[in-house]
């Protein structure tokens, strides 16, 4: 009969070291595996600013380790600083990660169909604790993801860091982009608003453009998920956002950072040879460890950045939640996210498919083979005047035509409309949905008046009874006035004694209406006194000879009252 006897090493270090020491040795010794090769009294060695011993037990982690292994061990004393990285490479990174944290903590309340996205939504704005700071985050590390990783890739291609032997590095980034911006475009559908819908709407319209058309049509279905963007589509975006695009991000980083360890971090143009690549030949005496020098920047930073980002998102920074996505209504001036507004200014230059798929294709093209056909070998800036003299001309062109995809550019609607769509639009609350009403009351009713009706004009903004119709009528009596200047440059015929009104009237229990009209005299023969409630035009009614003969919008926008 055997007996079955119970053995730990560790009670036999007790019975020949005693508790204390052994305890200690153990501590010792879990503290060494995690961190692969650090015992204690390394730590407390490197946390004190002591020399590194020889054999230095601060590169065993990058060795022998998980996490650091794709980090240089050491650093040129000339990258560790300001310039040249910036540190843009490590917060794109950064940034990716809280992405996936941020919107890991978002997919348990949400549902990709558009019968719940949209209440989901609203649900974690108002009931799930911390949802909205967490969907603020998310969109606000999207948009901060966006902006580093182009700077990151600016900031490589002005000191030439994309030259021979970082070709496929530099590629590797490029790819890294564009999965950056189609995973914020991506996200942009999920809300299932408004704002989201006809976005995307806008980017499968250019797909269906492609040619020959039967190509175009088949995209435009893959896109969309059916001849209109429902369910399917929503699902296909939601499974590009949260499970293909990331898994590509982070094989393509795991690439990128194997490639900047394998050649090291670019030195400053002028301080190498032409022709010559001396980033992994850094004398000892030139050398800024990882462990503990860049490691405690890193986390300082990413200390300073995580706060400033729960600030940002607490005090001042809201993601927008447009109104509930309706195909059969088009906001005015729907544009695609900032980032794309380039590719927005460049359609209203001409041909959908030349301008929206084409140019977008040969300049992305440029990007990826750029390294592989400027082969000049100097890096420095004086025998780079026509390449940087390129990048710099690309920039401004890019921001010209951002600024041609706003509605400033080439898009104006008629005067009502665009006068009223600042005060209540239709993808975004607005000054007059935003202002607060506590309080306020319209005239009472009377036999003569019992809907208690009162109108406003905005150019008696300072008369206004409240603070809220102040602002409001200020507001849009500066349309007005904008506008009309507008019109009349370069007409003969310029429109006349332009008014806004505001008519407010009892309309349910609790409830007001809120009529919006911009009325005006195309041939200043109309009269120009102010219109009262007698010589208000009917929605739809032409009078000659009345004040407001021509056109305008009734916008109607109900609060409830205050008490």
């Amino acid at each position: 009969m055997s007996v079955w006897k119970f053995h730990s090493p560790f009670l036999d270090d007790v019975k020949q070291r005693g508790l204390g020491p052994a305890l200690s040795f153990k501590v010792n010794e879990t503290v060494e595996r995690v961190t692969a090769g650090m015992d204690i009294e390394d730590i407390r060695s490197m946390l004190r600013g002591d020399p590194a011993p020889r054999p230095n037990p601060r590169v065993r982690p990058h060795s022998d380790g998980f996490w650091l292994h794709m980090r240089p061990t050491y650093y040129h004393n000339l990258v560790t600083g300001v310039y040249p990285s910036f540190r843009m490479g490590w917060l794109s990174t950064y940034f990716f990660v809280f992405e996936i944290i941020t919107g890991l903590f978002l997919m348990i309340f949400y549902t990709p169909s558009p019968l719940v996205a949209y209440e989901n939504m609203l649900n974690i704005l108002s009931n799930v604790p911390f949802g909205r700071l967490m969907r603020d985050l998310h969109k606000l590390g999207a948009e901060m993801m966006v902006i580093v990783v182009v700077l990151h890739m600016l900031r490589t291609f002005i000191t030439g860091s994309y030259k021979k032997p970082r070709q496929f590095t530099w590629l590797t980034g490029v790819v890294l982009l564009l999965v950056t911006l189609v995973l914020s475009f991506s996200g942009y559908l999920l809300p299932w608003d408004q704002l989201a819908l006809w976005a995307v709407t806008i980017g499968a319209s250019m797909a269906e453009a492609v040619q020959p058309q039967a190509v175009g049509d088949l995209l435009n279905l893959i896109i969309r998920g059916g001849p209109q963007f429902n369910e399917g589509g929503l699902l296909r975006w939601y499974l590009l956002h949260v499970l293909a695009l990331p898994l590509v991000g982070i094989i393509f980083t795991g690439i990128h950072y194997y490639k900047v360890i394998l050649h090291g971090h670019g030195l400053p143009p002028e301080v190498e040879p032409v022709g010559e690549d001396t980033a992994k030949r850094t004398p000892v005496d030139q050398r800024t460890y990882f462990m503990p020098d860049i490691l405690t920047r890193e986390l300082l930073l990413f200390s300073v950045v995580t706060v400033g980002m729960v600030f940002a998102a607490t005090f001042f920074y809201h993601a927008p939640l447009e109104p509930h996505a309706d195909p059969l209504v088009t906001p005015l001036h729907t544009t695609a996210p900032w980032y794309f507004l380039w590719i927005q200014g460049m359609l209203k230059i001409g041909d959908k498919f030349l301008w929206g798929v084409v140019m977008p294709g040969v300049m992305f093209g440029i990007l990826f083979v750029l390294p592989y056909v400027e082969v000049g070998p100097s890096r420095r800036y004086g025998d780079r005047r026509v390449g940087l003299t390129f990048g710099a001309l690309m920039v401004v062109i890019l921001a010209v035509l951002s600024y041609m995809g706003t509605p400033r550019y080439g898009v104006p609607a008629s005067l009502n409309v665009e006068i009223i769509a600042e005060i209540v639009p239709q993808t975004h609350p607005g000054p007059f949905r935003q202002a607060e009403w506590e309080g306020y009351r319209t005239a009472n009713v009377s036999d003569t008046n019992p809907t208690g009706r009162v109108i406003y004009q905005a150019a008696q903004y300072d008369r206004a009874p409240t603070e809220t119709l102040h602002h409001i009528l200020a507001e849009m009596q500066a349309g007005v006035e904008h506008a009309q200047h507008q019109y009349e440059i370069g007409a003969d015929d310029g429109l006349k004694d332009v008014r806004g009104l505001m008519v407010i009237e009892n309309w349910q229990e609790g409830l007001k209406k809120v009529t919006w009209r911009v009325v005006w005299d195309p041939d200043g023969e109309g009269p120009q006194t102010a219109p009262t409630d007698d010589t208000l035009c009917p929605v739809g009614q032409i009078v000659p000879g009345e004040y407001c003969q021509t056109s305008y919008i009734d916008a109607e926008a109900n609060y409830r009252q205050g008490p």
